[in-house]
C-alpha cells in the first residue's frame, strides 16, 4: 500500500501511469519496487502479472523512456528464492510478462544509445499486414451466425453480413488492423438492414476515405527524406522491376550500394517493404495508396 500510494494518477483511458514527485525514491525506482511486490504476490497466488503499454512510441521524453525500460527490464530479470519439494530452496524469476506495442521503429528509439538495455532485455516482433484469408476467416462467424444487438423494441436482433460484403471489407483494409476496424465500423453504421451488403460497405467506406488516407500519410510523413524517396521510386516501378539496382536508378543514383542502408531500414526498422527478389511492399496500404486510386472506390 505504501508503494501504491506513490501512484499519483492512473489515466481513465489506460494510457498512462504517473508517479508522484514528492518525498521518497525516484519514480522509476518506486515503479520497480512496485513491480517486485506485485511479482511476489503473483507467486503466492500462482498467477501471472501481464503489463501492456500501448502506443509506446508516444513516450517522447528520452529520460523517462530510458527509466521506464530499465525498471521493466530489471523487474523481468529479478530473481527470488522460493521453496521447492523436498525442503529445497531455489531461485526463480518473477511471473511478469511485459508487452510494449507501437510503431515498428520504436526499437530504434529505445536502443542502448538511450541508456536502456532494451535490445538485451526484450524480444522484438514486427507484425506484417494481416493475410486476406485470415481476415475472411475472422469474419466467417459474422456471416454464418451474425451478431446479437438490441432492436428498436428493446429486444434482441441479429445482424449478419453477406460474403460479398466481407470480401469488400477485406479488400478495402489492405491488411491493416486499424483500417479493418474502420471499414467494419463504417459498414455497420451505414447498414439499415439485418444483413450488411456490399453496397453498404462501399457507402460506409466513402465517408472514411479521408481517414484512411491520413493513416497512410502519417506512416509516410514520419520517414526521413531518403527513405520517402526510396518508397516513391519503388512504387513508380512495375512489381517485377522492383530490384535494388532499378530503384537506385529511379532515384538518380549511380550505384545500388548508395541506397542499401535505406532499404534495410525500411525493411527491418519500418516494416514497410520486404527485401526479396524483387522487392515488395509489406505494407499493402502504402502500396495501394501510391500505385492505385485507393482509398477511393467505384
Amino acid at each position: 500500500m505504501d508503494l501504491l500510494s506513490r501512484v499519483e494518477q492512473v489515466a481513465i483511458s489506460g494510457f498512462s501511469l504517473a508517479m508522484g514527485g514528492g518525498e521518497g525514491p525516484e519514480p522509476f525506482t518506486a515503479l520497480f519496487d512496485l513491480l517486485i511486490e506485485l511479482g511476489q504476490a503473483a507467486i503466492d497466488q500462482d498467477a501471472v502479472i501481464l503489463i501492456h503499454i500501448d502506443e509506446v512510441q508516444n513516450i517522447t521524453d528520452e529520460a523517462a523512456l530510458s527509466q521506464l525500460l530499465i525498471a521493466l527490464g530489471d523487474a523481468l530479470s529479478y530473481e527470488v528464492e522460493v521453496s521447492a519439494p523436498g525442503g529445497l530452496y531455489v531461485t526463480r524469476f518473477l511471473p511478469i510478462a511485459v508487452y510494449l506495442t507501437g510503431l515498428p521503429d520504436f526499437e530504434d528509439m529505445a536502443g542502448a544509445r538511450k541508456g536502456a538495455t532494451f535490445a538485451r532485455r526484450f524480444r522484438t516482433t514486427t507484425l506484417t499486414a494481416l493475410d486476406e484469408d485470415d481476415l475472411l476467416e475472422a469474419l466467417q462467424p459474422f456471416i454464418l451466425e451474425g451478431w446479437e444487438t438490441q432492436d428498436d423494441e428493446h429486444g434482441i436482433a441479429r445482424v449478419s453480413m453477406s460474403q460479398e460484403a466481407a470480401k469488400a471489407i477485406v479488400a478495402l483494409c489492405c491488411g491493416e488492423p486499424f483500417l479493418f476496424q474502420l471499414a467494419g465500423q463504417r459498414a455497420w453504421n451505414a447498414a439499415q438492414t439485418s444483413v450488411i451488403s456490399e453496397d453498404q460497405v462501399v457507402t460506409g467506406w466513402s465517408g472514411a476515405e479521408g481517414e484512411a488516407s491520413a493513416h497512410v500519410e502519417r506512416i509516410l510523413n514520419r520517414l526521413p527524406t531518403r527513405e520517402h524517396e526510396f518508397i516513391d521510386a519503388m512504387a513508380a516501378l512495375p512489381p517485377a522491376d522492383r530490384k535494388l539496382t532499378k530503384i537506385a536508378e529511379q532515384m538518380g543514383m549511380t550505384a545500388a550500394t548508395q541506397v542499401g542502408p535505406t532499404s534495410q531500414r525500411l525493411d527491418t526498422v519500418r516494416g514497410i517493404i520486404t527485401r526479396g527478389k524483387p522487392y515488395s511492399f509489406r505494407n499493402r496500404a502504402v502500396e495501394a495508396y501510391l500505385t492505385t486510386d485507393w482509398p477511393r472506390v467505384n
